[in-house]
């Protein structure tokens, strides 16, 4: 993946989801070509010279100063996660990886995990699961059935059809997966496995190459899933992510029910599940 063909085409993403009308500009007399704003409003707004402007969505430009990002960030109305994505793209001398290195989760960080009474899991880079509980495992995936390469959320979520079984919304979790792995590949734009991910994915999978075609960008944080588990049915959970402080590039997510909830009382028959052998 290239980092500065990949700031022009977040560029042109962003610009294209602009509604002129919200912004206050004229639609013209004449049907606009294409959706969004043109190069020149866009390079208005933001204050700099439309060939400036040009230089950056053809891959020209280097060097972009803070304050040419923060101009374009307010025009383009970008969210804090667009922003810090626009950054990683357009600053020069952010960490670059020349290859993949393997991630490590701590034992210490295993011993909690086995000590939640809730589904919890440990990601890597690129949504790669790196570690997970025996509830968590038997919330989605079963994990420890996988080779360790094909643990990744992406890929069992877009490769895999019981992801569809799983999940009842799955264009809603699809959008908010994609836009998960947009938000990590800023970081590492450089990585050659973040370049063969992205190609098996867009192989594979229609949807994936629709939707990594928007350039949408989410960190993912927290919000409500509905998944089918085929033990104990539905289950509305809320997940929370919590980055590591020694290791920004893990996280652990932990879901949960609302109390007195249908589906606390169901998480509560998978735990059962999941420890009586007589059901293993």
């Amino acid at each position: 993946m290239n980092d500065t063909a990949e700031l022009g085409d977040f560029l042109k993403a962003r610009r294209a989801a602009l509604d002129p009308a919200d912004l206050g500009l004229p639609t013209g007399f004449n049907q606009r070509r294409v959706a969004g704003l043109r190069r020149e409003e866009l390079a208005q707004l933001a204050g700099i010279s439309v060939d400036y402007y040009t230089r950056l969505e053809q891959g020209r430009a280097r060097n972009v100063s803070d304050s040419v990002l923060d101009s374009l960030s307010r025009a383009l109305r970008l969210h804090r996660d667009e922003k810090t994505y626009l950054r990683n793209l357009a600053t020069p001398k952010r960490q670059r990886v020349a290859r993949p290195r393997a991630q490590r989760v701590r034992p210490e960080l295993r011993t909690m995990l086995n000590a939640l009474h809730s589904p919890a899991f440990v990601f890597g880079r690129y949504l790669d699961v790196l570690a997970w509980n025996a509830l968590g495992s038997a919330l989605s995936f079963d994990f420890a059935a996988c080779p360790p390469g094909e643990r990744n959320i992406p890929k069992m979520f877009f490769l895999d059809e019981h992801a569809r079984e799983l999940h009842p919304e799955w264009e809603t979790v699809a959008k908010e997966v994609v836009a998960n792995l947009r938000a990590e590949s800023g970081k590492y734009p450089d990585d050659p496995y973040l370049a063969r991910l992205v190609g098996e994915l867009s192989l594979g999978s229609e949807e994936f190459r629709k939707l990594w075609a928007k350039h949408t960008v989410r960190e993912k944080a927290h919000a409500w899933k509905v998944m089918i588990n085929p033990v104990v049915g539905e289950l509305r959970l809320r997940y929370e992510t919590l980055r590591l402080p020694d290791d920004p590039d893990q996280a652990l997510v932990v879901y949960t029910a609302e109390p007195g909830s249908d589906s606390e009382r169901a998480l509560g028959l998978l735990a059962s599940w999941v420890t009586n052998p007589a059901h293993a």
